[in-house]
């Protein structure tokens, strides 16, 4: 156990601890009207803000945050920008086979969108287009990843397969077997950075945000609705949800998502030997293929981030700043990040931190409207959220302003996942299934009788 590597490290998020973070906005206090009120402070909201503007710049924007822009998911993930709105071609093609090209093609499209929307408002947030490699660490991984890439090139995604010798040509690594590697489809960005920027965008254009400002409930008001807030209330024609992982204020929303603890490692900058004794010159986002998978990337200082592996639900659902940290999951990482680069021995990290993602049982992001159509809503997406939540802003305004659009005609945002059993029901079902994958992963990826259930009935527990 590489408990040496852990000796200094801060249990805070790195890309939070930036002193360069943005000075906190005061809270709304009193009443106010808009034509449309954002709740939410993470990427869903920021971006149904400011493309709310940018469809009308007339139209009278407020956006509410409980705690700070940007921290929770949106200022904790790894960073990595994919092109996906169905979490991975594979889950999306055995979702919507009929429309798995078009979704493609509204992912590129949307993933394009994110990076012009960067550049147009001059966004600093060390966005780098540098693709991903999906590698297999296990021998039984390597023909399912073979099989992945020709079915997706069957499509038009542009994937190619690395044998071993390929892959570790790319990053030097004793574990890696093969590899599948889109080189467009996946952008690195400071997930922190992205979220302060696009606030100051929003801004710009004339949005208000307000921080510390907590919706405490819904209501019709007339033609429109009232948000009630922790310390006032604001009048609006719209409401727009991008609350995600927090209990959905339209109630029924509740039963689709349940809140997924992630841990994350952080290393110290790497010395230019230490870079170039594992390669990785193309700067590429990496994953491995287990059901329990790794995810990992370097920063814009050299150092590594390594994140996943446990995915840890605790009865009842509960929201708690006790489950951001858990010692076992940092140990195991640390341990397996030098089993994966062993040259690396030695290095330390400095940064550890958790966080809640809003995990549904499609494993991709979901819609709806309610009140008559005067709140929109976006959530469930499963870790994958980065770029798709610009989608998902997009197809909220699209449903408020309820015309069809090529978006909200896709069966995936016009249909639901799997509603979550109540407990205790659901939590023997998510540790049942927890154990079962890991069972999977250590005996060639055979799938026991509980896994090939939940398949059989469409339960997204496939990573």
């Amino acid at each position: 156990m590489n408990r040496q590597s852990l000796s200094d490290v801060s249990y805070s998020t790195y890309w939070l601890a930036d002193p360069g973070r943005p000075a906190a906005r005061g809270p709304l206090t009193g009443e106010l009207a808009a034509d449309l009120v954002v709740i939410g402070g993470g990427y869903t909201g920021l971006w149904t803000a400011i493309i709310a503007k940018e469809r009308d710049p007339r139209r009278e924007v407020v956006l509410i945050e409980g705690g700070r822009i940007g921290h929770a998911a949106s200022g904790r993930n790894g960073g990595f920008v994919a092109a996906s709105l169905t979490h991975g071609f594979a889950n999306g093609y055995s979702r919507w086979p009929e429309e798995i090209a078009e979704l493609e093609r509204l992912g590129l499209e949307n993933l394009q969108g994110i990076e012009d929307t960067i550049e147009r408002y001059g966004i600093d947030c060390e966005w780098e287009r540098t693709g991903a490699l999906d590698v297999a660490t296990e021998p039984h991984q390597i023909d399912a990843l073979r099989q992945g890439v020709e079915l997706a090139r069957q499509h038009g995604v542009g994937v190619e397969f690395l044998d071993g010798a390929a892959v570790r040509a790319e990053i030097g690594s004793p574990r890696f077997l093969a590899g599948a590697y889109d080189r467009r489809g996946t952008a690195l960005v400071n997930p922190a950075k992205l979220a302060w920027g696009l606030a100051e965008a929003a801004e710009k254009l004339g949005v208000h945000i307000f921080e510390g400002t907590f919706a405490t409930g819904l209501a019709r008001d007339g033609a429109g609705m009232q948000v009630r807030t922790s310390m006032g209330r604001i009048r609006a024609r719209h409401v727009a949800l991008g609350t995600n992982v927090y209990p959905s204020l339209v109630k029924r929303a509740r039963l689709f998502t349940i809140p997924v603890y992630d841990y994350a490692l952080m290393t110290e900058p790497l010395t230019a030997e230490q870079r170039a004794a594992i390669g990785w010159e193309k700067r590429q986002g990496l994953s491995d293929s287990g059901n329990q998978f790794h995810y990992f990337r370097q920063t814009a200082d050299n150092r590594i981030l390594w994140g996943g592996y446990d995915a840890i639900y605790h009865y009842g659902g509960k929201l708690d700043p006790s489950h951001e940290h858990r010692q076992e999951t940092y140990h195991r990482l640390a341990d397996h990040f030098f089993d994966t680069f062993p040259q690396l021995e030695g290095l330390k990290f400095s940064h550890a931190w958790g966080g809640a993602i809003d995990t549904c049982t499609r494993f991709a992001a979901f819609f709806g409207a309610a009140y008559g159509g005067r709140v929109a809503y976006a959530a469930g997406y499963t870790g994958l959220g980065v770029a798709a939540t610009r989608f998902g802003a997009d197809v909220m305004l699209d449903l408020l302003a309820g015309e069809p659009t090529a978006r909200t005609r896709t069966r995936m945002v016009s249909s639901k996942p799997l509603p979550f059993p109540p407990e205790p029901v659901r939590w023997a079902g998510v540790e049942l299934t927890r154990r079962s994958l890991i069972h999977a992963d250590a005996n060639g990826g055979r799938r026991n009788l509980w896994l090939k259930a939940m398949d059989a009935v469409g339960f997204g527990f496939d990573s």
